[in-house]
C-alpha cells in the first residue's frame, strides 16, 4: 500500500505522521521542537522539520507529502528567496494599532466582511505586514515576496523553486485578511494597503490540486492551515464544531456557504474541502491551565483532581483568563482577572476549578458565536492537549449543556496534513474515508449559572502596566 505523510509545524513543534493512504493507519512519527516566541527566524521551522522527518524514518518511501502549519504567520522573502526578517507569528500582538488603522482606511468593519469575510486582529497576516511598513520600512521595500509558514516549508520541501512557485491552499489564504473565501481571489488592493506596495503571492491551489514535488518524487498536497487541516483530519462535517484547546483556544465549524461577522468575533475562513470554516480564536486556553498548575505548584494530573473535587462554579471564585491579552473579544493589553475571591474560596481545589471553568467559558463564548451566525451546533469534538484531562472534559460538557465527544489522543493537523496527501494521489471529489477510533463522549449536568458568572466579570479587566 503506498505511504503518505503529514506535517503539523505548529507554533510549538513540528510533528511528522506517516500514514498508510488507503486507510490512515499511522506507520511512523516523528517530533521536534520549535523556539518559543512570538518572532522566529523560519529557518528555525526548517531545521525543525529536517530533525521531525529524520526522527520519523524518512521520507524516502512516501508517495505524497502535505504541510499543515500555524496560521497567519508573516514571511517575508526577498527577490533572491531569502527571509527579510524573523516571521511575525500569530500571537504577535504588536499589530493592534495596525488592525485599526487598516479597518479605518478601508471605511469600517462592514467593508473588510464584504471584501474578505473577516475583520483585522492582530492575528491576520495583513496587520503584520502593516506594521512592517510602518515600523521597519526598509524591510518592507526590500519584501517581494509575503507567504504563511506553511507555505514556506512546502516550497523548502520542493527545493526553493522560484517565487513563482510559491503555492498555498484556500484554507490558509483565507486567513491573510487579503483573500476572499468568497470570490476565490486575492484582494491586491488589501495587500497594498498593508505593505504599501504589490508582491507576490502563493498561487491559491484547489483541495486536491499538486503543483510542486520533492526532489525524491513525492507529490506535494496544497497543505493548509492548523485549524482547516485538524478539521479534515477529524472529519468534521456540517453540524460538527471542533473545539481545540492547545496553545490557541479555536472553535471552528464546517459551512457550506461562506459567512462575514461584522463583530469580528467569527472569522469566515475556507476549509480544506472546498467548503467553509467559521472559526473563533482566543489566545488563552491551555497556557491557563499551565499558569493555575505553576500557582498551586501541581501537574496537569493534580490540577484535574483539584478541580473536580471542587463544586461546580467555584463557589463564585471566577478567573477571566486575559492572561495574554485576547484576541476574541479584541483586548490585545487585557490582562487576567479573579473575581469573588473569599475566605472559603481561597484554597487551591476553588482556584483549579476557576482556572478551568474560565478557559471553558472563553470558548463557550466563541461557539455562540459561530452559532449566532446560523452555523448548526449539533456535536462538539474536543481536541487538544487539553482534551486528556478529566476535569477540561466534564466541566466543558457542563459549561457549554452539550455532549462532547473526544477522539482518542492524536496530532490531528498532521493527520490532517496526510489526508490531503492521500486525496492528491487518489483524486476525486472528496477525500478519502479513514475511520476515527477510540472516541469517548461525556456529557455532564448543565451549569448555566457559571456562565452567567462569568458574563457579569468578563470586562472588568485591567491594561498591562
Amino acid at each position: 500500500m503506498p505511504l503518505v505523510a503529514g506535517i503539523d509545524s505548529s507554533t510549538q513543534s513540528c510533528k511528522v505522521v506517516v500514514c498508510d493512504a488507503e486507510t490512515g493507519a499511522v506507520v511512523r512519527t516523528g517530533h521536534a521542537s520549535h523556539p518559543e516566541g512570538t518572532e522566529v527566524a523560519p529557518e528555525a521551522w526548517w531545521d525543525a522539520l529536517q530533525a521531525a522527518i529524520e526522527a520519523a524514518g524518512g521520507l524516502d518511501d512516501v508517495a505524497a507529502v502535505a504541510v499543515g502549519g500555524q496560521q497567519h504567520g508573516m514571511v517575508c522573502l526577498d527577490a533572491a528567496g531569502e527571509v527579510v526578517r524573523p516571521a511575525l507569528l500569530w500571537n504577535d500582538t504588536r499589530s493592534a494599532q495596525a488592525a485599526l488603522d487598516l479597518i479605518d482606511e478601508l471605511g469600517g468593519p462592514q467593508a473588510w466582511v464584504d471584501a474578505v469575510g473577516l475583520v483585522p486582529v492582530a492575528s491576520f497576516t495583513v496587520t503584520k505586514l502593516r506594521w512592517l511598513r510602518d515600523h521597519e520600512p526598509d524591510n518592507a521595500r526590500r519584501t517581494a515576496a509575503v507567504c504563511l509558514p506553511h507555505d514556506y516549508l512546502t516550497w523548502r520541501l520542493a527545493g526553493s523553486p522560484g517565487l513563482q512557485a510559491l503555492v498555498t491552499d484556500r484554507g490558509d489564504a483565507s486567513g491573510t485578511g487579503y483573500w476572499s473565501p468568497a470570490t476565490g481571489e486575492y484582494r491586491r488592493d488589501l495587500l497594498e494597503l498593508g505593505l504599501g506596495h504589490d508582491v507576490i503571492v502563493p498561487r491559491v491551489l484547489g483541495p486536491a490540486e499538486s503543483a510542486l514535488s520533492m526532489p525524491s518524487g513525492a507529490l506535494l498536497g496544497p497543505g493548509t492551515g492548523d485549524n482547516a487541516g485538524a478539521a479534515l483530519g477529524l472529519g468534521a462535517v456540517a453540524g460538527d464544531v471542533v473545539v481545540s484547546i492547545g496553545t490557541s483556544g479555536v472553535a471552528c465549524a464546517v459551512a457550506d456557504e461562506p459567512v462575514g461577522d461584522v463583530s469580528g468575533a467569527v472569522a469566515g475562513f475556507a476549509d480544506a474541502t472546498g467548503r467553509f470554516l467559521p472559526l473563533v480564536a482566543t489566545l488563552n486556553a491551555a497556557r491557563v491551565l499551565d499558569a493555575a498548575g505553576r500557582m498551586l505548584d501541581v501537574d496537569h494530573g493534580a490540577l484535574s483532581d483539584l478541580a473536580l473535587s471542587a463544586p461546580a462554579g467555584a463557589g463564585g471564585l471566577v478567573l477571566v483568563p486575559y492572561l495574554e491579552g485576547e484576541r476574541t473579544p479584541n483586548k490585545p493589553d487585557a490582562t487576567g482577572a479573579l473575581h469573588g475571591l473569599r475566605l472559603e474560596t481561597a484554597n487551591p481545589a476553588y482556584l483549579a476549578r476557576a482556572a478551568v471553568e474560565g478557559m471553558i467559558c472563553g470558548l463557550a463564548d466563541a461557539v455562540d458565536a459561530v452559532r449566532a451566525l446560523g452555523t448548526p451546533v449539533e456535536r462538539i469534538i474536543l481536541v487538544g492537549g487539553a482534551a486528556r484531562s478529566a476535569a477540561v472534559r466534564e466541566i466543558a460538557s457542563a459549561v457549554l449543556g452539550l455532549p462532547v465527544s473526544v477522539p482518542e489522543p492524536g496530532e490531528y493537523v498532521a493527520r490532517g496534513a496526510a489526508r490531503q496527501a492521500a486525496w492528491v494521489l487518489a483524486g476525486g471529489a472528496e477525500p478519502p474515508q479513514w475511520p476515527l477510533s477510540g472516541v469517548v463522549s461525556t456529557e455532564a449536568e448543565p451549569t448555566p449559572g457559571v456562565r452567567e458568572r462569568y458574563a457579569s466579570v468578563r470586562d472588568l479587566t485591567a491594561p498591562r502596566p
